[in-house]
């Protein structure tokens, strides 16, 4: 699939043209002092690669990760579709998945509240199938004509060039509020969806309705979904987001990176929603409307198959900076729709890697290499690799022999749906399209208090940031036409009135939907990958620690030892327990759950520690698990984190037991830790951090 280039120590210095090199210390001289000479070709070589080591970022999506894995269906889908990989069970098929922030450039932070690109690069039997969408399975415009005046408003504003990676000012605002299309994907962004804990534990989307065809030709909507098999669906506390974005710009690329090398693979499971075109009609909304979802109570996801990613890159440049994706890399059986977003995308995407990756032949660069042979009449063009023998650079030909011939669709050629089309050449919106608010409201009224919490907070920051009283109140506007509480709750501290809801027609009313809340849904399943936090001090009881650590690293957590120096602490019994990091530098936002072994030294130690109180208030205001063993619980107590109270006694999220019993205790922070987050303690308020 990919060619690699390994270096070891018996090989030889050449330049680029293979000429072995004598000299890679100095540039050629006129003397030994003198001036660097002109047809110093080595040299020159050398600088021109170095020169030209950046190419142009991308304009969106620019900062990513990456991994290589497998796609495996589980059943053949021919009642669907005669895509060959979709139809063999037995088959591996390689991928290459790309998880990306949208609006900021390649050095911003991971933890930006923002859209996060999904792609994936499927290395078929039949050519290339890439499945390009995001985290979030609607968008905020309904025209490609749009998207560049989406991405320049979402980007730093143009006269000073701030704020990066944020969405948090004036101009983009300003075109939200006279863009009611995107108020459905605004709740979507405002919500924690929008910052994940983990690039494992976010759903993906197709986002658009694309086609299934059959062996027969008959077509079919179809929406992908792709939902993570390992350890749910999880964001990260704003507050949390704010601190990482300082603290560890890199966290989720590191996140992804260490759970492959620790043998923890992502998983996901590919589902689709398949909707018969004489059925389209009836679902109430258009499904060639990119900003509308179709409920799965309304047609259920079907689990179709799995993804696992098993490989890191072995060069970050060479394969997660020059993968290529298109939307119209197709395959036989799966087609686009006339999708006006999408159909823009079928433009945009090879457009944009002309001039990213130098011209028309960005094919060949070996992560986007196809698995299958490539024969056509293609030739030259910038960085041109393939050698193509012989005179014959056109079709149809009969001068050589063998000719390459077309394939028919009956033996695996492409072929579009036949979709009829009819209509008079025009600008103009479908009527069909105009229901901006009735999904918005599906999805506010589907969350769960907690939730809707944080979509008023984060809208209260964002609209906070906004200089222009006219862009806030006309987002006002927008936002009460999707629930008059949410635009009270947010207008209250924006110090502006609740303007009128507007008619609503046409609309539409839903019953809620689980399936749209991360809280409701959320099945626990495993804490593979998962970071638990050790606080210890002289005077740790090793025992208890070392068997909750055991515990948690068969269930395939990453357990780090923390303390207020390195090397390692004494423990109770006159051993010692070697320290990972110190407190200071491995904040508790880098951790998922936070453990305090036992030890009367130890937990006193703790207590006078600001640093160590300060990480189990964090923890505890970011609704974390926590487990304290033994004398543990007067530092926690200390700490302001719970009240005094007898050993074994449950509250969410929290463990506590005297130190002979961790191994059983184990089990329930196992279980405290799959949960993720226990809003449902309360008191993150009361807990200053």
């Amino acid at each position: 699939m990919a060619s690699e280039t390994t270096v070891d120590a018996g090989q030889q210095l050449t330049s680029n043209q293979g000429l072995k090199i004598a000299d890679n210390q100095n540039t050629l001289k006129a003397g030994v002092r003198g001036p660097s000479l002109l047809e110093d070709q080595l040299f020159r070589e050398k600088m021109t690669a170095f020169d030209h080591e950046r190419i142009p970022e991308r304009v969106v999506h620019a900062r990513g990760a990456a991994a290589h894995g497998y796609f495996q269906v589980y059943e053949p889908m021919s009642r669907w579709t005669r895509a060959g990989f979709l139809n063999d069970p037995r088959a591996r098929t390689p991928v290459f998945v790309r998880f990306s922030t949208v609006a900021g450039s390649r050095g911003s932070a991971d933890t930006a509240r923002d859209v996060r690109g999904f792609a994936v690069k499927f290395y078929t039997q039949e050519g290339n199938f890439d499945l390009v969408g995001n985290n979030i399975p609607v968008f905020f415009i309904q025209d490609a004509i749009k998207f560049p005046d989406l991405v320049h408003a979402a980007k730093p504003e143009a006269d000073k060039e701030i704020p990066q990676a944020s969405t948090a000012h004036d101009t983009f605002w300003d075109f939200i509020s006279l863009m009611p299309e995107s108020t459905h994907m605004i709740m979507w962004v405002m919500s924690d969806r929008a910052i994940p804990r983990s690039y494992r534990m976010m759903e993906g989307f197709g986002v658009h309705s694309f086609r299934f065809i059959d062996a027969r030709g008959t077509s079919r909507f179809v929406k992908f979904h792709w939902k993570p098999l390992n350890n749910g669906v999880h964001g990260l506390a704003w507050d949390e987001a704010l601190k990482l974005g300082g603290m560890d710009p890199d966290f989720h690329r590191r996140d992804l990176a260490d759970a492959i090398d620790a043998g923890a693979f992502p998983e996901w499971e590919l589902g689709v929603q398949v909707v018969e075109e004489a059925d389209a009609e009836r679902l109430g909304f258009d499904l060639l409307d990119a900003t509308k979802i179709i409920p799965e109570e309304l047609v259920p996801v079907r689990p179709i198959g799995k993804m696992v990613l098993n490989r890191n890159p072995d060069n970050y440049f060479a394969e997660t900076e020059q993968v290529a994706y298109h939307v119209g890399n197709l395959v036989p059986g799966i087609d686009v729709s006339e999708d006006p977003l999408l159909q823009g995308r079928m433009f945009s995407y090879v457009d944009t890697q002309l001039t990213r990756l130098g011209g028309p032949n960005f094919h060949e660069i070996p992560i986007n290499r196809a698995v299958v042979p490539v024969h056509n009449m293609n030739r030259d063009g910038f960085h041109r690799q393939t050698i193509s023998k012989g005179r014959i650079n056109y079709e149809p030909s009969s001068i050589d022999a063998p000719a390459i011939k077309e394939v028919p669709a009956a033996q695996g050629g492409f072929a579009s749906a036949a979709v009829p089309v009819s209509g008079t050449k025009l600008r103009k919106r479908s009527e069909s399209f105009g229901d901006h608010y009735s999904q918005a409201t599906l999805f506010w009224q589907s969350q769960t208090p907690v939730e809707q919490q944080h979509i008023v907070e984060a809208l209260q920051f964002e609209l906070g940031k906004v200089a222009v009283p006219a862009v806030r109140q006309r987002m006002l506007a927008n936002l009460v036409n999707v629930d008059t509480g949410l635009a009270a709750r947010v207008a209250e501290v924006l110090g502006q009135p609740v303007p009128p809801a507007s008619p609503r027609t046409p609309a539409r009313r839903y019953a809620p939907s689980p399936a749209l809340s991360m809280i409701r849904r959320n099945n626990p399943k495993s804490i593979a990958g998962r970071q638990v936090a050790v606080l210890a001090a002289p005077g740790v009881d090793a025992a208890g620690l070392e068997a909750m650590k055991a515990a948690l690293l068969s269930a395939g957590a990453k357990v780090k030892v923390l303390s207020t120096r390195l090397g390692a602490v004494r423990d109770a019994a006159g051993g010692s327990v070697p320290v990972d990091h110190l407190i200071v530098t491995m904040p508790s936002v880098v951790f998922d759950a936070v453990m305090v072994p036992g030890g009367a030294a130890s937990a006193a130690a703790l207590k006078g520690s600001a640093d160590a109180v300060h990480f189990v208030r964090e923890a505890f205001k970011h609704a974390k698990p926590i487990a304290g063993l033994g004398e543990a619980s007067d530092f926690l107590s200390a700490a302001g984190v719970l009240p005094a109270q007898a050993p074994g006694t449950r509250r969410p999220g929290i463990t506590l037991g005297d130190a002979a019993s961790a191994a059983t205790l184990a089990p329930a922070f196992i279980a405290d830790i799959a949960v993720h987050r226990h809003w449902d303690r309360g008191g993150k308020d009361v807990v200053a951090a």
